[in-house]
């Protein structure tokens, strides 16, 4: 970068950093009335000195298949990752009680020492420390089965391992993240469309390094087994929503956001921005489908960064008269 454009960056960026007001715009309100919404203000030389650039979305349908790769899933694993768990949590609740007994003891002065003391709580913090990593490393590889209720998650499970349900692992390529989930999975075997039931999305990433689901299988042909890898089709709803680039969407505790140009008032010598909290439907190209703006809105598609690292704001949610 050349150092005249440095130094014009530079006293933009300062000069920006002293124009963050908290204002309630009475043609851009939030939906809390009440609670007032931080936001950047910009000149026509500030905003070409940081590239900002606003563009309308496009209204647009998602596709209504989705490919994807499935691997089916061995159920021993499983059954070997809940052992570990259920043991853990057994181990946790045995040294927690011989902890407990040990301190009545030593407090009453009935034969336990203080090394006896400091033991017991040293290994009721290791079992402990173990229950937490059975449970967390559960969650992490099967979060979708162990979400479910105790009664539906052990049917699941006594038929995969049985052997008269499978759990196939649905991997789609080139994506690190989804929308809503799919309706219905279609597993194509030998040209055979098998049916699926969607459980939700896995947390774990395979060698794909891709977003997964985890899906049920019942009554699958004879002879498709642990590491099988078939084509799956992936059905959706179709959804309408309005389009926008990645640039512009960004992401924070609270969910996903976008800037948006709130409407100039006469004699203002500056452009207002707001962060407008937006759902995010489903990637699409090189976008993604999202609610919560309309399409006559001026959204920031570039230089949405900037604005950001000028205000650490909370979004609302947009009222719909916007």
């Amino acid at each position: 970068m050349k150092p005249w454009v440095a130094v014009a960056v530079s006293m933009a960026l300062c000069a920006m950093s002293s124009s963050i007001i908290a204002v309630g715009d009475d043609d851009d309100k939030p939906a809390d009335a009440g609670k007032q919404t931080a936001q950047a203000s910009l000149s026509d030389k500030q905003k070409q000195a940081v590239g900002i650039m606003v563009a309308r979305p496009i209204a647009a349908k998602t596709p209504e298949r989705l490919d994807a790769l499935g691997l089916v899933l061995d159920a021993t694993t499983l059954l070997s990752d809940m052992g570990e768990s259920t043991a853990a949590a057994s181990a946790e609740h045995s040294a927690s009680a011989e902890l407990l007994r040990v301190r009545a003891l030593f407090n009453l002065g009935a034969g336990a020492s203080l090394k006896m003391l400091e033991a017991a709580q040293a290994e009721q913090a290791k079992a402990q420390a173990g229950a937490e990593l059975t449970t967390a490393r559960l969650a992490l590889h099967w979060g979708p089965l162990i979400a479910l209720p105790s009664g539906p998650r052990q049917k699941v499970l006594d038929a995969a391992v049985s052997g008269h349900e499978l759990l196939v692992r649905a991997d789609l390529p080139g994506r690190h993240s989804l929308g809503a989930l799919p309706g219905k999975a279609l597993l194509d075997v030998d040209g055979i469309q098998v049916p699926g039931r969607i459980l939700g999305t896995l947390k774990q990433s395979s060698e794909a390094q891709s977003v997964a689901l985890l899906l049920e299988i019942q009554n699958a042909p004879a002879g498709l087994g642990p590491g099988a890898r078939v084509p799956v089709t992936l059905l959706t709803e179709q959804r309408s929503g309005l389009l926008l680039p990645r640039d512009a969407i960004l992401y924070d505790e609270s969910g996903a956001y976008v800037y948006k140009q709130l409407t100039a008032k006469a004699g203002d010598e500056k452009t207002h921005y707001a962060a407008v909290k937006v759902t995010l439907l489903v990637p699409y190209g090189d976008g993604w489908l999202v609610d919560g703006v309309d399409d006559d809105d001026n959204i920031v598609v570039r230089g949405a960064g900037v604005l950001w690292s000028l205000q650490g704001v909370g979004v609302t949610a947009p009222d719909d008269d916007d």
